[in-house]
């Protein structure tokens, strides 16, 4: 009995002093329960879990979606990137390939179209240089310019290509040309040493032979000039000798003039000369007795003519008989 009075004495104490210890409200108000802070803290508690949930569905929502969207963002700005990149190098490309076109022709105003279009393209170069990766209308339309480029690009480079076959075709022909007419030259000049070696051994007695020759040049005016510039005309001349024993009758006098690079001037149409036919500049019609007879030939200078030593061929009968030089200054 004694320790059960103890147990209640003291649970008397600690209840009064509970009582001292619980907050009273002014002017009567109730007293906060032990309960009614229990509800408030389960409030709270439910306030603190939505915010959590919250922000862990934001999270999610990131790592879920906005990540994945960010980097695939990013990867596209990478192609972009690399899109225009490839297009500069085409630009470039192209440039270069304008200069070895202009480098490889001659013609100056294909070269000039030429050169018009490689502007264009160094245009459209600075501006794909000024422009971001990600402006895509303006990547689509330099990117469309490629195309139209390609094809201008492609058809000078046909042009230019068949211009190179025609003038490579052109130049051999005139170096055969020049070939055969050098080789005539050369035989014409060797068949000439010949002649004047063989002289006193062969017979001449049917060969008309030419000698004493003279050159004049003429201006405009028909003076006298020997500046190359202001030559208009030449006129020559020489005398066929006597020969007896000649065949008399008409016979037709070829004069055959060779510039300094051995083109032949005038051009008046060909002649049978040893199994060939050789180009003359002037003839004359003659009619033959076997007496010396001199003659006077002209022949108008209707092309360029440059500064050297002219040669002056005489032929007759398919034979050459007479020759002699002279100098333009």
């Amino acid at each position: 009995m004694a320790y059960n009075s103890g147990i209640i004495s003291k649970f008397a104490k600690n209840k009064g002093r509970c009582m001292e210890e619980t907050p009273m409200t002014e002017r009567g108000s109730e007293v906060q329960t032990p309960e009614k802070k229990s509800g408030a803290g389960l409030m709270a508690l439910g306030v603190v879990v939505a915010l959590v949930a919250i922000v862990a569905a934001v999270v999610g929502y990131h790592y879920l979606y906005a990540q994945p969207l960010l980097k695939e963002n990013e990867e596209l700005k990478e192609l972009a990137e690399l899109e225009k990149q490839e297009m500069e190098k085409q630009y470039r490309e192209f440039d270069l390939q304008y200069e070895q076109l202009q480098s490889t022709i001659k013609n100056d105003s294909l070269i000039a179209q030429i050169e018009e279009e490689r502007r264009k393209t160094q245009q459209l170069l600075e501006e794909l240089e000024r422009t971001k990766a990600t402006d895509a209308a303006e990547i689509k339309r330099l990117k469309a310019e490629i195309a139209s480029l390609r094809e201008v690009l492609k058809n000078y480079i046909v042009q230019v290509d068949s211009l190179n076959r025609l003038n490579q075709s052109l130049n051999e022909e005139n170096t055969q040309i020049k070939a055969q007419m050098t080789e005539a030259n050369v035989r014409i000049t060797s068949l000439s040493t010949e002649r004047n070696e063989l002289k006193d051994k062969v017979d001449v007695a049917a060969q008309l032979d030419a000698t004493g020759f003279w050159v004049t040049p003429k201006n405009k005016r028909s003076k006298d000039t020997q500046k190359v510039k202001d030559v208009k005309k030449i006129a020559f001349g020489f005398t066929i000798v006597k020969n007896v024993t000649a065949q008399n009758g008409q016979r037709i006098v070829y004069a055959r003039i060779l510039k300094p690079d051995n083109s032949v001037m005038g051009n008046k149409g060909t002649f049978a000369y040893e199994g060939t036919q050789l180009e003359y500049t002037e003839k004359k019609y003659i009619d033959y007795t076997g007496e010396e007879l001199k003659l006077t030939m002209y022949s108008d200078v209707e092309e360029y003519l440059e500064a050297g030593t002219y040669k002056l061929f005489i032929f007759c009968d398919s034979q050459m008989i007479g020759q002699t030089s002279f100098t333009l200054k």
